[in-house]
């Protein structure tokens, strides 16, 4: 694979280095779970290279932490293209926008974190140069102004959102590919912590892996990071291998009970259940009661307590379920 490295000097643009985080998968044979999806992703890379083509526009969605950034990655290295990596809320003004995509060579990858909180005036560029590959500009001001036409590189975006119901209907309708990113397995994340384990020199057991795998809520970067803490206490209070016993016992410690929840996740469900008689409660009384931002807990906290059960919305609010009393130990 073909890397140019170049001294950063804009502040809004990342280039893309493999080796920014030793952890991130390079190949989609490396890339573990969303089998699915990367099965449809090697016929749609191997087209886009025997046409000799940049790949569709791609719009990568689902919860923080499912491998969207890293998915992107891994299509510049099987593609043998260069990636720039920016986000929504760094491109602040059209000509920030226009800078990036006049520095891209052909095939390249532009890589938008949050792209749904691009301003309508910056999205709107986007539309001429993802469908047309060109640029419009107004030159001059008042009745001297023209409307040019700039061509610029055949590019792929990679658009990646927690929150794809903000993405507007114009840009979301110019993505030739819109794949959802699910929760992992146990299994799957089992993997990925052996993996990890290993690239990270640590000594882990089987059974230890699969305790730190079960609590890690689906999500391979809660996964690496709780990874990461239980190695810390094997390494200053035990022997330096991660075995069942002291995977438990540091989980404990860090206060994530055995379904994965943590401390602010059983305090979301303890508000429902205690301050408002189980609910339906509105999101921001919600976050209010808390102390939490109603993004964050739409984006971090609310998906996996549905997906598990614990709580579900209806149109007057969040209510907690069942499974929520019981998990709580509270009588409904």
């Amino acid at each position: 694979m073909k890397i140019h490295k170049k001294i950063l000097t804009d502040p809004k643009l990342t280039f893309f280095e493999p080796s920014e985080n030793k952890l991130r998968p390079k190949s989609l044979d490396e890339y573990i779970g969303q089998e699915e999806l990367k099965n449809n992703l090697r016929v749609f890379i191997e087209a886009a290279k025997a046409r000799s083509e940049p790949l569709d526009h791609v719009l990568l969605y689902g919860s923080p932490g499912l491998g969207k950034t890293s998915l992107a990655y891994v299509l510049a290295y099987e593609l043998g293209v260069n990636m720039k990596t920016t986000s929504g809320p760094a491109i602040e003004k059209p000509a920030d926008l226009a800078a990036i995509l006049t520095s891209l060579q052909k095939r390249d990858i532009l890589f938008i974190d949050e792209i749904h909180r691009l301003n309508r005036t910056v999205e709107e560029l986007l539309y001429p140069a993802m469908e047309e590959f060109k640029l419009d500009i107004m030159i001059g001001q008042g009745p001297y102004a023209k409307a040019m036409k700039i061509p610029i590189s055949q590019f792929t975006l990679i658009g990646a959102t927690t929150r794809i119901g903000l993405i507007s209907a114009p840009l979301r309708e110019r993505f030739g590919m819109v794949l959802r990113l699910d929760f992992y397995s146990t299994e799957e994340l089992k993997k990925i912590i052996f993996r990890s384990a290993k690239i990270l020199g640590i000594k882990i057991e089987e059974e230890a892996a699969y305790e730190i795998a079960k609590r890690s809520r689906g999500t391979p970067r809660i996964a690496n990071r709780l990874l990461k803490r239980v190695r810390d206490f094997a390494e200053v209070e035990s022997n330096g291998v991660i075995d069942k016993e002291l995977a438990k016992s540091s989980l404990e410690r860090l206060e994530i009970d055995e379904k994965g929840l943590d401390k602010m996740d059983r305090q979301l469900l303890a508000t429902i259940i205690e301050k408002f008689d189980g609910g339906p409660v509105g999101l921001n009384t919600l976050a209010a009661a808390i102390g939490e931002e109603k993004e964050t807990i739409e984006d971090v906290y609310e998906p996996f307590l549905m997906q598990q059960g614990f709580i579900k919305r209806t149109p007057k609010g969040r209510v907690a379920t069942q499974r929520a009393y019981l998990h709580l130990g509270i009588q409904k």
